[in-house]
């Protein structure tokens, strides 16, 4: 068995860290996510899956279905595009209904006269100016005529009640033209928003509504920071005195101002009595508008004290099939996105966004890198020639010629050591001259002569140039013949 070591302990010790970590990590309780999402599948707080599933029972009917189409595609079977019809059939209107709002209004006054959840509507002020230049421009545009039908839309057969509950409402023209003649032809529309300033002109226009953003009162939190204060709801019908709901005035802002001679009905205030729940009567249908979205998420219907408020404004819709929006919020039905595994999962969403960062970081230094100048750097030069004929000029400017030789000789001492292993030649020696001729292959006589040479230049104090000149012819022929 191993020794344990310092190093070893180290290691054990963060690789435990590290198992226990992801341990915890795994086990920790995922945080709650607050995001209001008003979707149908989630179960968060800001979610609608509670009341999505409670429809039936709230509506009095089983059909319920989840609509992720466009509502011109929707109410039509077309593309907003598409010139030709469809198989579905077409609901037709009788040739003398038009959409006399007036007459339209007091017909349905005189019907509703003995329903207890309706009380007359009452227009807190105009249109602000900014709706009134929408308004103006829409006229210019050729739809601020609202005593004719839109056009023939082939809408399908059948009576049914169509659901939005979102964050902001937003319509194209295609499609606000097909849910205004929807609802001239008897059918009911329910949208709760946060924010309809996206509703386009053509809406409001026809309809006879405005938005505005009213300033709510504060107090401090317990951290000194200014909070909104909750908003009181209450309804107009006495039946429905007792429901009041409070809810937080962060997401409350918005507040419905109604043109006058408008028919319709205020359905619920604030305390100070601005609209914040109001039905609008077009043609033979009712649209109704709540600006409280928040109220019909999973939070506040799991709280009995706040769940009366939706429980009561989906009553006033009829108990026949109805369409749920959903396309507003997840878009088109088998949307394949390449990324939705990665983003349906918070930490998968959160790795794919720090390596986007991540590889951006790594272009840019990089970029900054390769653009800055990176100055040439010589390799040394190999000077050892350029030394030797350095010295061997001093030896020559300095007339010691004897020094030379004495350097020549031992180079060639060197060179019979190494070459023909002769590590301490006896020049006087005949057998060593005749060992060196053989392995040199060189004649004997030339032998003898050149270790005379080099004997004179190891013995004389003094050299000429001109022995110095034959020293070194001498030592060259040798080298090249015995190579």
């Amino acid at each position: 068995m191993p020794q344990l070591t310092t190093f070893r302990l180290y290691l054990l010790g963060i690789t435990l860290l590290f198992v226990g970590y992801v341990v915890l990590e795994y086990n920790r309780p995922k945080p709650l996510d607050w995001a209001p999402t008003y979707a149908n599948k989630d179960k968060i707080p800001y979610g609608t899956y509670v009341l999505y599933d409670q429809l039936p029972r709230l509506l009095g009917t089983d059909s319920i279905a989840a609509v992720r189409l466009p509502v011109y595609s929707q109410l039509t079977g077309l593309r907003p595009d598409d010139e030709t019809s469809t198989d579905a059939p077409v609901m037709t209107l009788d040739s003398t209904l038009t959409v006399d709002e007036g007459d339209a209004g007091v017909a349905e006054e005189e019907e509703t006269n003995e329903e207890v959840a309706d009380t007359v509507l009452v227009s807190t002020s105009q249109i602000g100016s900014e709706e009134q230049a929408e308004d103006e421009s829409d006229e210019q545009q050729g739809v601020g005529d609202t005593d004719t039908l839109i056009s023939e839309i082939p809408l399908r057969a059948g009576q049914a009640n169509y659901l939005f509950v979102n964050q902001s409402f937003e319509l194209s023209r295609p499609d606000s033209q097909a849910l205004l003649e929807f609802v001239a032809r008897g059918n009911d529309v329910f949208v709760a928003a946060q924010n309809f300033s996206g509703a386009s002109n053509l809406l409001r226009k026809r309809l006879g509504f405005g938005v505005d953003d009213v300033e709510l009162t504060t107090h401090k939190s317990a951290k000194g920071l200014p909070v909104p204060d909750s908003v009181e709801l209450r309804f107009t019908n006495p039946a429905l005195a007792g429901v009041r709901t409070w809810l937080p005035g962060a997401r409350t802002e918005q507040r419905f101002v109604v043109d006058s001679g408008r028919v319709g009905r205020t359905l619920a205030t604030d305390a100070k009595g601005r609209a914040v729940f109001i039905r609008l009567d077009y043609g033979q249908g009712h649209i109704y508008l709540c600006s409280m979205p928040i109220a019909f998420t999973n939070y506040y219907l799991l709280r009995p004290r706040t769940a009366g408020f939706a429980t009561a404004a989906l009553a006033y819709l009829p108990a026949r099939r109805t369409w749920w929006d959903e396309y507003q919020k997840q878009g088109p039905a088998g949307e394949q996105s390449l990324l939705r595994v990665v983003f349906a999962h918070e930490a998968l969403r959160q790795a794919y966004y720090l390596t986007l960062a991540g590889t951006l970081l790594f272009v840019l230094m990089a970029a900054r890198r390769r653009q800055r100048i990176i100055p040439t750097i010589n390799p040394l030069p190999n000077t050892t020639l350029q030394f030797t004929r350095t010295v061997a000029s001093l030896y020559r400017q300095g007339s010691s010629h004897a020094l030379i030789a004495e350097k020549k000789v031992g180079l060639f001492m060197d060179y019979l050591r190494t070459r023909f292993q002769e590590t301490s030649p006896d020049f006087g020696d005949a057998e060593f001259r005749e060992r060196l001729s053989q392995k040199a292959g060189v004649p004997r006589t030339r032998v003898d002569e050149l270790l005379r040479i080099v004997n004179f230049a190891r013995t004389a104090p003094q050299m000429s140039d001109q022995q110095l000149l034959l020293l070194s012819k001498a030592l060259s022929d040798f080298k090249k013949e015995a190579s």
